[in-house]
């Protein structure tokens, strides 16, 4: 077994591997004994025993040990970032939502309009052509915010005819163009990160959301935000999103401690003073549970300030993994133990570094 630190438990990680469970691109890559070959979690082979298996946090570490890439899953191509054959379309629509890339146009460009659609589906859980019309509509939806006409908006989009328009707007968004001024939407793009992919949030006002793609409350957390802004979910970018996307890049290479993104989180009154002292924890500290709750001037309510914790809709932002038990334990954490852990470690890391800079 590698030493390298973050990986989550070996069962953990088997019972990902049978499953072909997708939430773990990236996160480890699995060597088989007795064929000499390396993996990734999702890789259609014939899956091997568990006494001949090795996991390992990247490539590299694999092929230091002596393994070669399996030729059927391809590790060698990062999981952990976006193919630039895809990032190079998703730039081309966000800066032209009037296209409509049909699959000829794919074609052209030389690329596989299956490939793209399983690509999208996988990450976004719709397909191209769905993620380009919830673009257009995401798109109009904030022109209509700025006052533009709804006539020009439609045709300047690409729309062939008023009604058309009207009825994906309402289909899409659950009320019609000219309701548009009194509405809110939140914009939700996915991160390729060292620990997985998460999921992010955002309004024009800030972001709302940061949960690991694989977390059981993901779900639960979005309906209560569709809940307290009475919102709608559409995938798509905006600035604030474009905002965390880099600075997470910048945190998760050691390059930033500090995250300078304007953050919503409405909840009760007590669970916002939680969240709220989670933010004056420093990078490289922690805090246990008794001290947060003294903190939070509840000396007597640390179960409810781990409830609390529990519900944090905004990870790494808002550090609820700098929360430990009062022994050093490391418990609680939504996005699994080995997260915390690494985390933990990343930032005691930086911290080291700041200090000897």
């Amino acid at each position: 077994m590698s030493k390298s630190a973050s990986l989550p438990p070996e069962n953990e990680m088997y019972k990902a591997l049978v499953r072909r469970d997708t939430s773990y691109e990236g996160v480890f890559f699995v060597g088989v004994k007795t064929t000499g070959i390396f993996c990734r979690p999702t890789c259609r082979a014939r899956k091997p025993k568990r006494q001949n298996t090795e996991f390992f946090r990247t490539t590299k570490e694999a092929l230091d040990h002596g393994y070669r890439a399996c030729k059927v899953c391809d590790p060698m191509l990062n999981p952990g970032t976006t193919p630039s054959w895809i990032s190079n379309l998703i730039h081309e629509i966000h800066q032209h939502p009037d296209k409509n890339i049909r699959d000829w146009q794919l074609r052209e460009r030389q690329l596989d309009p299956v490939k793209v659609r399983r690509w999208f589906h996988k990450t976004h859980g719709i397909t191209f052509h769905a993620y380009q019309r919830s673009l257009r509509l995401n798109h109009a939806f904030g022109r209509l915010q700025k006052g533009e006409k709804i006539t020009d908006t439609a045709y300047d989009l690409g729309y062939e005819s008023l009604s058309g328009f009207t009825d994906a707007f309402k289909k899409k968004l659950g009320f019609s163009p000219g309701e548009s001024g009194n509405q809110i939407i939140v914009n939700m793009i996915r991160f390729d990160t060292p620990l997985g992919p998460m999921v992010g949030g955002a309004t024009s006002q800030g972001i709302c959301l940061l949960e690991f793609a694989d977390r059981r409350m993901l779900e639960t957390q979005i309906k209560k935000i569709k809940r307290y802004f009475a919102a709608q979910f559409i995938p798509g970018m905006n600035p604030h999103l474009e905002s965390l996307s880099r600075q997470l890049k910048e945190y998760f290479m050691g390059q930033r401690s500090d995250f300078e993104v304007p953050l919503l989180y409405p909840g009760t009154e007590f669970q916002m003073k939680v969240w709220e002292n989670l933010c004056k924890i420093p990078v490289g500290q922690t805090r246990s549970y008794t001290q947060q709750a003294i903190a939070c001037e509840r000396p007597n309510a640390v179960r409810a300030v781990a409830h609390a914790n529990g519900d944090n809709r905004i990870s790494i932002l808002i550090p609820c993994h700098r929360v430990i038990g009062a022994d050093g334990s490391l418990t609680g954490y939504g996005g699994g133990i080995w997260r915390k852990k690494w985390l933990l470690e990343h930032e005691s890391r930086m911290l080291q570094n700041q200090t000897k800079g």
